[in-house]
């Protein structure tokens, strides 16, 4: 296996034009949850993915495991809860913008996730483990199953990539601060966005951010700047990445998860942190053009392959 990912998914509802919610009638039903989003970019790549949570013994449960399962993804280790409800949310739709979103996802089955609900002997045959501060925001158990499998990738000396990706209505920012600061020290590469490093660092500029999680176990750090790129740094290298343009937005969900994947996708190649990272704003700038968490995602058989140093 090359990466497991645990955390919600969601069924998402995406109304057919934009505008507020409010005035919207018909809505069409999709797929959303970060970790996922992930594990399908990778398996899109050409890499064994495993995505591991618990939904709704419902039909939102089936529709998000057959279609995660659909794409290449092993969904061998998710539970079906009998007593609690798969999770929705809906986005309102602002062309060129951050969407408005909506969760309805209190009490979900993903929030029962618990240490027991892991595996080990199926964690440990990952050669990289991806989490996102998502997931210990969902409940107090599923912040102990986080460090959980930090403990369980510790013992087994694998790859910690870390996602902040957070999401202040779940939780405080003092919380979400002092909590995923103390996890990022604990992973070995962490990716957040400009505004998720400042936030946990209290700093402004990518070099100030990164600088500041360089500790602990962390030993890499790509601060992600939009339509500005990405900043690389580890403890003797530093470089800003420009980024990949992109001629018309239409959504910017899932880009952040795609930059994850297309990341990680070059050092399970063996591309150096340059081409890694370069790789990783190509398939974040494929998120871009379409609507959708996925559906923008590319095919690694089917990528341009002009440029040979990223593509080979």
């Amino acid at each position: 296996m090359d990466v497991i990912t645990l955390g919600e998914s969601m069924v998402l509802f995406t109304p057919d034009s934009p505008g507020p919610l409010r005035f919207a009638t018909n809505f069409n039903k999709k797929l959303g949850g970060a970790e996922s989003n992930v594990a399908i970019a990778l398996s899109r790549l050409g890499h064994q993915t495993g995505w591991i949570s618990r939904l709704g013994s419902d039909e939102f449960g089936l529709y998000v495991r057959n279609f995660i399962r659909g794409e290449g993804v092993d969904t061998s280790r998710v539970i079906f809860d009998e007593q609690n409800q798969t999770a929705v949310f809906f986005k309102g739709l602002n062309p060129g913008q951050d969407p408005n979103v909506f969760y309805y996802r209190k009490h979900s089955a993903a929030s029962q996730l618990s240490p027991e609900n892991i595996d080990e002997s199926y964690v440990s045959k990952a050669k990289y483990i991806h989490l996102t501060g998502i997931t210990p925001a969902l409940s107090p158990t599923c912040r102990e199953t986080i460090y959980h499998v930090l403990d369980l990738a510790k013992k087994h000396k694998q790859t910690v990539v870390f996602d902040p990706n957070i999401r202040l209505k779940l939780w405080s920012k003092e919380e979400a601060s002092d909590v995923l600061s103390d996890i990022a020290k604990q992973c070995h590469i962490v990716l957040p966005g400009i505004d998720e490093g400042q936030l946990l660092t209290g700093n402004d500029s990518p070099e100030e951010v990164a600088n500041d999680l360089l500790q602990g176990d962390t030993h890499t750090v790509v601060v992600k700047l939009g339509e500005k790129g990405s900043f690389l740094a580890t403890k003797d290298h530093q470089q800003y990445v420009p980024a990949v343009n992109v001629s018309h937005v239409v959504d910017t969900a899932g880009a952040g998860d795609g930059f994850a994947a297309g990341f990680m996708s070059g050092l399970l190649r063996g591309f150096d942190y340059l081409q890694s990272v370069e790789l990783g704003n190509r398939i974040g700038a494929h998120a871009l053009s379409v609507s959708g968490d996925v559906e923008g995602y590319p095919y690694w058989n089917k990528m341009n392959t002009n440029n040979q140093e990223v593509l080979r």
